[in-house]
């Protein structure tokens, strides 16, 4: 399978993925601290429209819903901006609550995920494309993904 048919734009070795975690762990901090302050601003917002049929500017908390609504609005706009530098570096975001982030590597030859988690000091973990994080299993040697293969048992 080619990097390009797995829609993959950059395949890390472990060494590269881990001398990324300096700048990837700074991004995905603000991430997930901006992620649950969007989050729970959402849930507020939903919280105080229950009830209201339609929102008009007569209603006495117009334009204060109106600017949470707003604040909302480019706060998503800087989730994505996050996402987006993430992507630039070549990680997947997979979890902004959680600080999951996926780094495209080589394992037997194929297109698998390391798998970092913002509290994990480096990357020790990796899964399958389709097996997310409750597929995670220890890494494999270094040299083992350096050079595609898993080492032999």
């Amino acid at each position: 399978m080619s990097n390009e048919s797995a829609g993959v734009q950059k395949v890390f070795t472990l060494e590269q993925a881990n001398a990324t975690l300096p700048l990837v762990r700074a991004i995905v901090k603000d991430l997930m601290e901006l992620s649950r302050e969007v989050a729970e601003r959402r849930e507020r917002l939903a919280h105080l429209l229950r009830g209201r049929r339609d929102l008009s500017p007569d209603d006495p908390y117009y334009a204060e819903l109106v600017q949470i609504h707003d604040e909302l609005e480019k706060d998503g706009q800087r989730l994505q901006d996050y996402v987006g530098e993430l992507r630039q570096l070549g990680a997947e975001p997979k979890d902004g609550l959680q600080g999951l982030v996926d780094f495209p590597a080589m394992i037997d030859g194929r297109i698998v995920f390391l798998c970092w988690k913002l509290d994990e000091p480096q990357i020790q973990f990796w899964h399958e494309l389709d097996a997310g994080f409750p597929g995670r299993q220890p890494l494999p040697k270094a040299a083992a993904l350096a050079s595609g293969r898993r080492p032999a048992v």
